[in-house]
């Protein structure tokens, strides 16, 4: 006789009209009926058949299982190179080749943004935010205020500047030991270009009482207009005549018509910096683009120079928000032994009601279902997640040029983006226009930076 026995032969409940109402995969009643096995598409079937008790051969499995090996599918397709890395997102330096001889010491990187938090990663051991400033008017935001446009502020210059504290400084920045100033500019997730220049005049005037060098701008303008005639783009214009070193994200409108480059990163004298898909590999071979925006400008002017890792990248969850609450619950679940899965699913019953319907699961199944919860919200761990979007490439650049400061405090604007320009490594078989010159290089450009220091007297 078969070891394998068919599903009508188990002993299953059925309706009035003999109908299977028991799933053979999770064991819980179904009250809309099962689905024919056969009917699946090829992709379900072998992880639904491989999830049934031994033994047993499947042909027909409920809808909530259905649902939930759909998920897992889109949770591995779309966070394959995740899954290539044994689950871990690479951190910056590693991914970047940074030199770890330099890590932004004794340098100020200002961010505009429309929110900040004091995150751990930026306060401990001891506090590196030299500055808070809040340009709103009747906006009583303070950097202990976890409202929803504290997020955006906060990831930047934590991916600029955190040192890693919350992950035992594994996913420190390139620059754990640089000084951030932090300047909100909005209320809202919204910023618009006189908000910009309110606060870019605010750093202007503070710079020297900071010695704040690099100024970081994850935003982008209003409208595609001419840095000629446009107040924001003069006013960055004129910041970088004076000595600041300004960065900005090219923005993410790359897979749109037109694809335009706006204001403030439209300017010609601004470091504008792309994003990279570096597929969270070391693999040079797998690099490709980003769907950022790109030139001509209004100008007709190469936008963006660089670029640099546009997704794929670890940042901070803000704390005492209900994302950091379910991540919390996500990653205490992950690391849990079977055994405790049920009881820590019903502590947080009222964090995440998907679950806890789920709770009489086998664990085989929890285990699948607490995976998609951690991809479906990019969680990598309790405090970190993983984010995309230009506002993370310029950053990255901003922590390398805090290397590059901290290795030759003389180098103007001017020098620095010839630098980054110069050590550059081009990607083959990508337009000129999407890339630039290519992906900023953190070992070679601190490098540079180093061999051109005037010799000591």
């Amino acid at each position: 006789m078969s070891e394998i026995i068919s599903i009508e032969q188990s002993n299953i409940n059925t309706d009035a009209h003999g109908a299977r109402t028991t799933c053979p995969v999770c064991g819980r009643e179904a009250a809309d009926g099962l689905l024919p096995f056969a009917e699946l598409t090829e992709h379900l079937k072998k992880p639904i058949a491989a999830n049934a008790p031994a033994g047993h051969l499947v042909s027909a499995v409920c809808p909530r299982c259905v649902s939930l090996f759909e998920r897992a599918h889109a949770a591995l397709a779309q966070h394959a190179v995740i899954f290539e890395q044994g689950g871990y997102v690479l951190p910056t330096p590693l991914r970047m080749g940074a030199d770890e001889r330099f890590t932004g010491r004794g340098v100020t990187v200002a961010f505009l943004d429309s929110g900040f938090y004091a995150h751990p990663d930026l306060t401990t051991p001891h506090n590196r935010i030299l500055a808070y400033h809040n340009i709103v008017r009747g906006d009583a935001s303070t950097l202990e205020t976890n409202d929803p446009v504290s997020w955006h502020g906060m990831m930047t210059s934590v991916v600029a500047a955190g040192n890693g504290a919350l992950s035992k400084g594994f996913y420190r920045s390139i620059a754990p030991d640089a000084s951030v100033v932090l300047v909100k500019v909005s209320r809202s997730g919204r910023i618009t270009e006189r908000e910009l220049r309110r606060g870019l005049l605010w750093v202007m005037e503070h710079r020297e009482q900071y010695n704040i060098r690099v100024l970081n701008v994850s935003a982008g303008g209003d409208f595609n207009e001419s840095y000629l005639h446009n107040a924001l783009s003069l006013a960055v214009e004129r910041a970088v005549r004076e000595g600041l070193i300004v960065v900005c994200a090219a923005g993410n409108s790359g897979h749109e018509p037109g694809h335009p480059v706006l204001p403030p990163a439209s300017a010609p004298s601004v470091i504008t910096v792309g994003g990279l898909d570096d597929q969270n590999s070391l693999d040079r071979a797998r690099r490709g683009m980003y769907r950022s925006s790109y030139g001509p400008t209004y100008d007709g002017l190469q936008k963006p120079e660089v670029i640099a890792p546009g997704i794929w990248i670890p940042a901070p969850i803000l704390p005492h928000t209900p994302t950091h609450t379910e991540a919390e619950l996500y990653a205490k679940l992950d690391r849990a032994p079977d055994a405790q899965l049920r009881g820590l699913i019903e502590e947080g019953r009222d964090i995440d009601r998907d679950l806890y319907d789920s709770r009489e699961l086998p664990a085989h199944l929890l285990r699948h279902l607490i995976t998609i919860k951690l991809h479906e919200a990019d969680v990598i761990s309790e405090h970190y997640k993983f984010v995309d979007g230009t506002s993370f490439s310029a950053p990255v650049v901003s922590s390398i040029i805090a290397c590059m400061l901290e290795a030759n405090p003389g180098l103007t604007p001017q020098h620095v983006k010839r630098i980054l320009i110069d050590t550059a490594e081009r990607m083959p078989g990508i337009e000129t226009e999407r890339q630039g010159w290519g992906v900023v290089s953190a070992e070679r450009a601190v490098a540079l930076a180093l061999a051109l220091r005037p010799p000591l007297v």
